[in-house]
This record gives C-alpha cells, sequence and structure tokens, in this order.
C-alpha cells in the first residue's frame, strides 16, 4: 500500500472535561470547522477514555461529555457532514491502543513532557492509563488512517510519537499499512493565553474565572473580561517585532486576528499607535459578535439531551463503518484471528 492510496480524512479530539473556554473555541473548534468546509471526511471525537486517566465524577463527565458535544455543533460542525462520536461508543480505539501497547517503547513515554508534568514526583502513584495515554491517541487517530490531526502546540509530541509507532508497525510485519500522520498547527490563535497573565496558556483550571472567557459567557460578561484583560501602557505596535517582550498584547492581538480571520501583520497594520482604551472595544465587540450565538445555541442543545446522544450514537455507528475494517485488517497483520464482523 503506497501513502498516496489514504483516503484523505481529518481526525481530532477534545477531552470532555467541562467549562469549555476561548482557547477550545480558537484552538481547535474553529480549525475543526474550516476543515469540515474541505473536500475529505472529518471525524471529531469526544475523547472520555482519555478523560477517565484521572478520576472523573461519573455524572460530571456523562454532563460534560454532552456539553463538549453541544459545544462542537454550536460551533459550526454539522453532524450530517461531520462523523461526532464520544470515544467509549466506538470500541476499535481501545482495542487498536491495546496493540500499540504492544508496538510503544516504554522510553518513548517515559520522555512524554505531560507525562512528567502530570504525573510529577507522584509518578508511582499515577494510574497505567495515565501513562500509556499516547498509545491510544496513537489508536484513535490510526485507527481511522487519518492523514490530518490539527491539534495544539501541546500535543505535536504525541503525534510525533503516533509517526513512531506507525513506521515501527508498518516495520515490525512488513506492510505500510498505518499512514505517517502529520499534526496541522495553524492559525493565528492556537495556543490562547490566559487574560491575567500572556505567559500562561488560557485554562478551565485557573482559580480566576476573568483569566477566560468561557463558552456559556453572557455578552455582559465577555465584553467585561476583556475590558479588564492585563494589559501595558505602550500603545500597540504597527510591526509584528513590536509585541515582542509583550505577551498581553501578543495574546490579544492574536486573539483579534485569528476571530476576524485576519493575519497579525494585517491587524497590526489596522490598530498600530492606537491605546489599549481604544483596541480593547473593538476586540470586546467583535468576541461578542463572534461568541453570543454560540453560547445561545449551547445552551438550547442541553435543553435537549435525548437529541446529543442520538447524535453520537449515529456517528459512532458512522465511525465504527470505518474503524472495524481497519481493526480486522490490523489483527490479520498481527496474525491474531478476528471474528468475520466486528
Amino acid at each position: 500500500m503506497s501513502e498516496t492510496s489514504f483516503t484523505p480524512r481529518v481526525f481530532s479530539g477534545i477531552q470532555p472535561s467541562g467549562n469549555l473556554h476561548l482557547g477550545n473555541y480558537l484552538g481547535a473548534l474553529k480549525r475543526f470547522v474550516d476543515w469540515q468546509a474541505k473536500d475529505m471526511e472529518t471525524i471529531y471525537c469526544m475523547v472520555d477514555l482519555h478523560a477517565i486517566t484521572v478520576w472523573q465524577d461519573p455524572a460530571d463527565l456523562k454532563k460534560s461529555t454532552r456539553e463538549l458535544c453541544a459545544g462542537f455543533i454550536a460551533a459550526g460542525l454539522d453532524p450530517e457532514k461531520s462523523i461526532l462520536i464520544n470515544q467509549s461508543q466506538v470500541p476499535e480505539h481501545a482495542q487498536l491502543a491495546w496493540i500499540f501497547n504492544c508496538v510503544a517503547r516504554m522510553g518513548w513515554m517515559q520522555r512524554m513532557t505531560q507525562w512528567k508534568d502530570k504525573a510529577g514526583k507522584n509518578a508511582q502513584n499515577a494510574s497505567l492509563g495515565l501513562f500509556a495515554y499516547p498509545a491510544l491517541m496513537a489508536a484513535d487517530i490510526l485507527v481511522y488512517h487519518a492523514t490530518h490531526v490539527p491539534v495544539g502546540e501541546d500535543q505535536k509530541q504525541h503525534l510525533e510519537l503516533t509517526r513512531d509507532i506507525a513506521i515501527k508497525f508498518n516495520h515490525d510485519y512488513g506492510v505500510n499499512f498505518f499512514p505517517e500522520t502529520e499534526p496541522v498547527i495553524e492559525g493565528a490563535a492556537t495556543r490562547v493565553m490566559s487574560l491575567r497573565d500572556g505567559t500562561k496558556k488560557m485554562s478551565k483550571s485557573d482559580p480566576s474565572d476573568a483569566s477566560r472567557i468561557n463558552l456559556i459567557d453572557d455578552a455582559d460578561t465577555i465584553a467585561k473580561k476583556i475590558r479588564k484583560a492585563k494589559t501595558d501602557p505602550e500603545a500597540l505596535p504597527s510591526e509584528v517585532e513590536g509585541l515582542e517582550e509583550r505577551p498581553e498584547a501578543r495574546n490579544l492581538v492574536n486573539i483579534y486576528a485569528a476571530m476576524a480571520e485576519m493575519t497579525v501583520e494585517q491587524v497590526l497594520a489596522d490598530v498600530g499607535g492606537r491605546q489599549f482604551s481604544e483596541f480593547k472595544p473593538m476586540l470586546a465587540d467583535l468576541a461578542v459578535a463572534k461568541m453570543s450565538p454560540i453560547t445561545t445555541e449551547m445552551a438550547r442543545l442541553m435543553q435537549h439531551q435525548d437529541e446529543i446522544d442520538k447524535i453520537l450514537a449515529k456517528g459512532a455507528l458512522r465511525a465504527r463503518e470505518i474503524t472495524a475494517p481497519i481493526l480486522r485488517q490490523t489483527y490479520d497483520i498481527v496474525g491474531m484471528v478476528a471474528p468475520v464482523s466486528l
């Protein structure tokens, strides 16, 4: 099988950990919608199996999974155009992950930055799932033979590991079965930073709610948070170089560029020389215009959770039309006796 024979296919996923925010939208959801408009299959996943690598309250996990699906749809993903799934409903993810656990090497996993950060000095008490997380992520992608994976910069190392696993599997079994998937990192705001500290990533875990714009925030809250966002006393520069050593200024300009679908250079050509007292209202108006419809639609969808469940069930059936044959072929390559249908 030559690499050119792989069907162009996009896969990406987000953990259903609750409190979707602007960073999730600009760094992932908006880009998912852009990929949906291109001429290729798109599969987007609520990765609930990844979520339980650390303990989750069961009721909260169910709610967060449905809320994430609502966020996908409210952001513009069409369940008729894209396959929307929660990971646990497509068992081939976990089945392929076991095979990849046997392909990946311990040293590869120990080098993962996120493992080091999350396990820290308490690694002996961390779950085996947290350690093996990257093999499941590789399975998420390769069980679809995905060729493109839109991810944030913080997931690039995991995509590199996915390629390593694919290469080793292909080499070990003398096949060219799994594609060497490329991460797609694009756009002005692939890494949205905190509104209170431009050196830290926007996060739901930040104790300050003012540090982020939540997708459930109303228009007044969005505008207020932007007005109070940390800045510096200097005017905005006219050149990108002028944003160096100015993390808060760079963050707000990046956010504006991403929401306006402009380059940072184009934004600075328009606003260079202006004070933040003039720029922040512009940004607030833009953010409200872009985010308020998403907030409203998410709230509507969460009033009809049975419909969300039907969308996820239908997505799982469509996904398995892709994943079951790929897993069956994998079993055959490895030498496992698989049933006629999975």
